[in-house]
């Protein structure tokens, strides 16, 4: 098993991204999970494996708010929308522009419902890929635990949001993409499958059927 916050291996997977004539356009891939899910360590094995890659971390994007920034849980509400709003469209817009470099881009971020279709409608780099990792709520918990033990990092705290409420939080967002049941993987093998079952997660087409948001 990969742990989190190691070095990523890459697997002889590689995709290149070059033309004739320089970069080509990169692709999107989006992964999305609850806390503890996997994301950050699948989103950057996942990059690694493509000649050009890069991996977002869209929760950098509050963090470099140093002073100010309303987070989702603050008592003013329609300030804290409005900065869940600025955090994934920079998400979106740093993505482009990679990607229009040539770089496979993949963005792992707390998205949920509707906000996952505004996010993947609002980048312009094209083929977008969604991915939902979606472990079951006992191993989020062993997960959760077992990183408290490693780096002392706390997702849930005493009176914060569950496990049970992100998970149905997830089970919100329309049915496009590739769903991953990953209680029993690793990540390696987890970026295995999402490699082999890539066409899956493709959701061009899907969103073209969704009416558009935000």
């Amino acid at each position: 098993m990969v742990a989190a916050g190691s070095h990523s291996p890459c697997m002889d997977l590689s995709v290149a991204s070059m033309g004739e004539n320089g970069p080509m356009s990169g692709e999107i891939w989006l992964v999305v999970g609850v806390q503890a899910a996997g994301k950050s360590t699948t989103a950057d094995l996942l990059a690694r494996q493509f000649e050009l890659g890069v991996h977002v971390r869209g929760g950098e994007f509050y963090r470099w708010g140093v002073r100010g920034w309303a987070h989702h849980d603050d008592e003013r509400r329609s300030e804290a929308r409005r900065h869940l709003d600025l955090r994934y469209r920079l998400s979106a817009q740093v993505a482009d522009e990679y990607c229009a470099e040539g770089f496979t881009t993949v963005v792992q971020d707390n998205l949920y419902g509707e906000d996952v279709v505004a996010w993947l409608q609002r980048v312009h780099a094209r083929p977008r890929h969604l991915v939902v990792l979606r472990p079951s709520i006992e191993v989020v918990r062993q997960r959760e635990e077992g990183r408290l033990r490693a780096i002392g990092k706390v997702a849930y705290r005493e009176g914060g949001v569950t496990i049970e409420e992100l998970d149905g939080f997830l089970g919100t967002i329309p049915k496009i993409g590739l769903w991953l049941d990953t209680s029993a993987q690793s990540a390696l093998e987890t970026v295995v499958e999402i490699l082999r079952r890539r066409s899956e997660a493709r959701v061009d087409d899907a969103l073209g059927k969704l009416p558009a948001m935000g």
